[in-house]
């Protein structure tokens, strides 16, 4: 299988100084995902936990629900014309009887690094109903302190990152702030479905009591893998767009932003934040929470970046 790295020549200026070294830089093949043998989507990806990345693809498709409804996921072999493999084709078998949405077999998806699903027919075509809809009983009730302590966590536990500088993280976290699973990618949509696919094969799924963290923005299709796997709470370092608030909102995702130090924008689903009192409930804005120094908590309402 393609390696995670590659080292690459780079002529390299500091200072005036120039000089000729070798780099490391995370390496990104494409990745076919075929189910019974059909070609449905290619995605360009950083090679490794290939089969979670496809079952947990096809969990955000509403194909996958439970470890029992996959048979099986294989490479498929001689794929170059000198008969070798490069590991860049998987096929996913469904057990008998699992029934699978039209959608998923009548379009063919390219997907990127940068973007996730493209040529989405319809807005309707990617509100795919969940089998696990958001219905936390208890909720799960977080601090804004512990949710401002995740990101230095995540970065911490990137090793590949480290080495290139060129990954996206997605972290899975318990409600108590436990690290609980990580994955990288140069596709930040990649990294979660690595993670929502490695719960499938452990039969883990609904993700219920669990915070999922990316190391970039927030985009519609992060906010439907987190909504299809259960996820109740969405934090992102970055700004979420429109969409995926607008997502959130309908599904009862919480989903916050802009988590960079003490601060944060609560964009839906406050109610699961430990705030000191009720937080105000401008029509237009979302919540920003701030930690103060000394572990004291504020909400103010207002327009926030």
């Amino acid at each position: 299988m393609g390696r995670v790295t590659e080292r690459r020549r780079v002529l390299r200026i500091r200072d005036g100084a120039v000089g000729a070294r070798p780099d490391t830089l995370v390496a990104e093949e494409p990745l076919e995902i075929r189910l019974g043998g059909r070609p449905l989507a290619i995605t360009m990806r950083t090679p490794g936990d290939d089969f979670a990345l496809a079952a947990g693809f096809l969990v955000s498709e509403g194909v996958l629900g439970r470890a029992e409804e996959l048979a099986g996921i294989v490479y498929c072999a001689g794929a170059t014309r000198d008969g070798s493999n490069p590991y860049n084709v998987v096929d996913v078998r469904l057990a008998p009887g699992v029934v699978v949405p039209d959608i998923t077999l009548e379009r063919n998806v390219y997907t990127t690094s940068s973007c996730g699903l493209c040529g989405k027919a319809s807005l309707d075509a990617v509100r795919t109903t969940t089998r696990w809809p958001i219905a936390d009983t208890p909720p799960v009730r977080i601090r804004p302190d512990l949710l401002a302590a995740l990101p230095d966590r995540l970065r911490a536990a990137q090793r590949v990152f480290d080495r290139t500088g060129g990954l996206h993280a997605a972290g899975l976290f318990s409600a108590e702030g436990q690290l609980l699973d990580l994955r990288e990618d140069v596709g930040r949509h990649n990294a979660v479905d690595k993670l929502v696919g490695r719960a499938l094969q452990s039969d883990a799924l609904p993700l219920s009591r669990s915070i999922l963290l990316v190391s970039g923005r927030a985009s519609f299709e992060l906010a439907q893998k987190a909504v299809m796997a259960g996820i109740p709470v969405l934090s992102a370092v970055s700004a979420p767009s429109s969409l995926a608030v607008d997502l959130a909102a309908e599904t009862g995702l919480t989903l916050v932003g802009f988590l960079r130090g003490a601060s944060m924008n609560v964009y839906a689903g406050e109610h699961r934040l430990v705030l000191p009192s009720a937080p105000p409930r401008p029509s237009d804005t979302a919540l920003s929470v701030s930690s103060s120094p000394g572990g004291s908590q504020r909400a103010r309402g207002g327009r926030t970046r």
